[in-house]
């Protein structure tokens, strides 16, 4: 079976580690995904384990299209009765880049029409289309006049782990988060912070990575489990054997922010998974913080560009990450998530490393610095 796993830029290498690590065939890395064939096993394992991917796709057909109507004949020709009910919902979630097809959602609509049309025409009654809850979950991804269908194995987007409070805002993707954890090779055997953390997002990922908790692990519904294919048995299997191979180390991470109410959400967060033993958790300003961990890794998101508003105040901050990097933590690697060079140019540490990323629609870099100059770090409680 023909797969793909879609993810951000810059993850393509990670997500391939990924997916040869539960079994899967043929990988090869594309931009923002990753091409692998498995049978239903690997797929089911892909949604469970993968960290790095957004959704798992199955293609079944491609064909190109002119016009509306050859979409429509196309779509036709496909017998849609091999993979639904006329009982069953669909949604489609078209990806259009064509000056042929300039309205996505029209794409979608003449997909739509196709499909039920063949089955009123077959059997007198047409499915209904559900675009929160579908039984059958499509995407059409159409490049100039070439289209690919194909069947959306996930359901809702794989980085909704489960641990979002209600109402939660956050400004960090959570597959993001795991594959800057990923990308900057940190050993849980060392202490991780994160002193800019928000609502934990960063630290979740990371607990999670050093714990080989599977991030679909909390996860109640998939795409896959409406599917007529559906095996319940086998899946049922590959999760009790992710359960069992989570492991219970002694980890030193910690996340500190000045809001108090991000905090209490992170807070929040990491107790609905029962990681609230393995992050410590404290409000300060970073400037203000200090660590009872001599060396580790620093990975953080911190503010930049439309965050702050003064050009000023960009720079004054980030002047002063630089200095608490040299003055407090003295042999860590830092690694940090910005799409402002200029205000980068302020820390006055020389970058290690680099890795483009996108937050959102928002190209960013992921630098690292190694902070091996300063004065000692001082050596108090952290709590």
């Amino acid at each position: 079976m023909k797969l793909i796993a879609k993810t951000f830029h810059g993850l393509e290498e990670i997500l391939a580690n990924e997916l040869n690590e539960i079994g899967a065939l043929n990988i090869k890395k594309v931009n923002r995904a990753v091409e692998f064939e498995g049978d239903l096993e690997v797929m089911y394992k892909a949604n469970l384990h993968l960290r790095t991917a957004i959704r798992i796709l199955q293609p079944l057909f491609e064909f190109k299209a002119k016009n509306d109507q050859e979409l429509y004949d196309e779509v036709q020709k496909f017998d849609w009765s091999t993979l639904m009910t006329n009982k069953q919902t669909l949604a489609i979630d078209p990806v259009v880049f064509s000056d042929i097809f300039t309205h996505s959602q029209f794409v979608a609509l003449k997909m739509k029409d196709a499909i039920v049309d063949q089955f009123r025409d077959k059997t007198g009654i047409r499915p209904s289309v559900d675009v929160e809850n579908p039984d059958i979950r499509l995407v059409i991804h159409m490049a100039k006049d070439k289209a690919t269908v194909s069947l959306d194995s996930s359901g809702d987007s794989l980085h909704k782990r489960g641990y979002r409070v209600q109402g939660h805002k956050a400004p960090l993707n959570e597959v993001l988060a795991a594959g800057m954890v990923l990308l900057s090779g940190w050993n849980p055997k060392i202490p991780l912070v994160d002193p800019m953390c928000g609502s934990g997002t960063i630290l979740m990922e990371a607990v999670m990575i050093a714990k080989k908790f599977a991030p679909g692990l909390n996860r109640k519904n998939f795409g896959f489990m409406t599917w007529n294919s559906f095996n319940k048995e086998l899946w049922n299997k590959i999760v009790e054997e992710a359960k069992e191979k989570v492991e219970h180390p002694r980890l030193h991470i910690y996340g500190s922010d000045i809001n108090m109410g991000a905090l209490d959400i992170a807070r929040e967060s990491a107790l609905s998974f029962r990681f609230n033993r393995d992050i410590n958790f404290k409000v300060s300003a970073f400037e203000k913080l200090e660590l009872e961990r001599p060396k580790g890794m620093i990975i953080t998101n911190p503010p930049y560009g439309e965050r702050l508003m003064k050009d000023k105040d960009i720079k004054d901050f980030y002047r002063m990450i630089g200095n608490q990097l040299q003055d407090e933590f003295l042999g860590y690697d830092a690694w940090l998530l910005s799409s402002d060079t200029k205000a980068l140019n302020n820390l006055g540490i020389e970058v290690s490393d680099k890795v483009k990323l996108f937050n959102g629609a928002l190209e960013c870099g992921f630098y690292q610095y190694k902070i091996n100059y300063g004065k000692l770090p001082k050596i108090i409680k952290f709590r």
